[in-house]
């Protein structure tokens, strides 16, 4: 009996830390301003895209032991891996793809300059077996051995 009575003192309290839901005011809030009024926000457009002739400068891979083939022409790279077995061309940009028996080396080329000759700017290596990645360094050492 004493629990339903404090219950029922406590219901008040309750109550009082119940949020007050705000009701529509009649009073109607201020016209908007016409059109082009000087209180409007300048009107925002978003930036223009690119140029299809504007020239990007891509970002060039640094890692350690891949010397020699990051900044190196396609030339150079079928030198020191042999034949590519894909050589894949889209706009100004190149890829070629060297395979040996424990991996698959994806070497993307692009210019560095407008008009200059594609270079390696970024390297990718995954297993033969199952195209799980693998260290990049490694794959360009197995390859350079064969």
């Amino acid at each position: 009996m004493q629990h339903r009575l404090l219950a029922l003192a406590l219901l008040p309290l309750l109550g009082a830390c119940a949020a007050a839901v705000p009701q529509p005011s009649s009073v109607p809030g201020p016209a908007a301003p016409p059109a082009g009024s000087p209180s409007e926000p300048p009107a925002t457009r978003p930036a223009p895209p690119p140029q299809a002739g504007a020239f990007r400068a891509p970002r060039v891979m640094n890692a350690p032991g891949l010397e020699g083939i990051i900044g190196a022409n396609a030339e150079s790279l079928e030198r020191t891996f042999g034949a590519a077995r894909l050589d894949v061309r889209e706009g100004d940009a190149r890829k070629l793809q060297f395979t040996g028996e424990a991996c698959v080396l994806d070497v993307y080329l692009y210019p560095l300059r407008p008009n200059a000759e594609p270079t390696a700017t970024y390297v990718d290596a995954r297993r033969s077996s199952d195209s799980l990645d693998v260290d990049r360094a490694a794959c360009v050492a197995a390859l350079r051995r064969r």
